[in-house]
């Protein structure tokens, strides 16, 4: 491990010194790859360091144990080096983790895809909820939300809508949020007052650029429509909706959020696109043995994941067995906690995979 580490040290001192070259700086595009690489060493580097500086420090600690008489200067030099003992485990830990191999869309954008399940109205309401809620988050994030495509009902919820986020390390942070999402509740289409159960389906793709997906002209069936609002009704009369077909996978995409075709055509693209690199990834992880395949990074759509119950203002994570009594906090947006159980134990998962 510590000669991995040694070797990324050197590699991040010479993309230091190739950043600030001026022959480099000339050519832009080469420049700001190397500033991207220098970026996303700097952690392991820096946590590095601080190991190698506490290490030294845990080395002068013993020193001035074996050479202290007096009993109250070896009782704080003691005391410093259970400190020092104890962070030094934590930096190795956290080197350990580092050192995984890195999920190459980790970095990439978002799009995310919520529609309503079993439940009627209900479980529109509750896929409009879930929309909020990652709006919000996205927001504490300092992310961009954009809307690509959205089915509204008459009483403010989505049948489905489908959502841009942009972010640095937005598919890193939400990749686990695939799969179904249940609702406990009294909806307020409910006069008995009896609580319902509902559910929406979320699914996370990481934004595929171009060159991560190859898509033929050929395969693609384009059609043009009026785009309509509610109940069917023509809102446009000019045919700005469109429908791309993939044909050998047999996917469409419908797109009519704006009033331009080319706008609506290019919003189609971006989510075939992430659609077919999705299908790619799914295919390959079903090729992977089960022992190797982690449990809260499966992505399976038809698992249901979370509870969310409204009468205990409860919200319970099945996979890591977590749950909180703070649903109101956590439809604002307050997913941290939980996405933070998540990552920590697909982590510990791939590095007892490592061993």
């Amino acid at each position: 491990m510590f000669q991995k580490l040694d070797s990324l040290e050197e590699r991040y001192e010479e993309l230091g010194n190739l950043i600030g070259d001026q022959q480099v700086m000339a050519d832009l595009s080469r420049w700001q790859q190397y500033v991207k690489l220098h970026s996303e060493l700097s952690e392991v580097v820096e946590t590095y360091r601080e190991y190698k500086k506490v290490n030294k420090e845990i080395k002068e600690a013993k020193t001035l144990l074996q050479e202290e008489s007096d009993g109250e200067m070896r009782e704080l030099a003691q005391a410093e080096l259970d400190e020092l003992v104890q962070r030094k485990a934590e930096l190795e830990q956290r080197l350990k983790v580092l050192l995984l191999p890195r999920d190459p869309n980790d970095e990439k954008n978002v799009i995310l895809e919520i529609r309503a399940g079993t439940g009627g109205e209900e479980a529109a309401l509750f896929a409009a909820d879930l929309f909020r809620m990652y709006a919000r988050y996205a927001e504490r994030q300092g992310w961009k939300t954009e809307i690509l495509d959205a089915n509204p009902t008459d009483i403010g919820g989505f049948k489905e809508v489908i959502v841009l986020l942009e972010g640095k390390g937005a598919y890193s942070r939400l990749k686990f949020e695939s799969g179904v999402h249940r609702v406990q509740r009294v909806p307020t289409t409910e006069s008995g007052g009896r609580i319902h159960t509902s559910a929406a389906t979320v699914a996370v793709l990481p934004e595929a650029e171009e060159v991560d997906v190859e898509i033929d002209p050929n395969d693609l069936r384009i059609d043009v429509f009026c785009s309509s609002g509610h109940g069917g009704q023509s809102v446009n009369t000019t045919q700005s909706a469109v429908r791309i077909t993939h044909i050998p996978t047999g996917i469409v995409v419908s797109m009519q959020d704006e009033k331009s075709q080319h706008k609506n055509k290019d919003k189609a693209m971006k989510v075939l696109r992430a659609r077919l690199l999705d299908r790619a990834q799914q295919e390959q992880q079903q090729k992977m043995s089960s022992t190797r395949r982690s449990m809260v990074g499966t992505g399976d759509r038809s698992e249901r994941i979370r509870t969310y119950n409204f009468p205990q203002n409860r919200v319970s994570d099945h996979r890591v067995g977590l749950t909180l009594h703070r649903l109101d906090a956590v439809l604002e947006g307050d997913l941290d906690e939980i996405i933070d159980a998540l990552v920590t134990t697909d982590q510990a998962e791939r590095l007892k995979q490592a061993d």
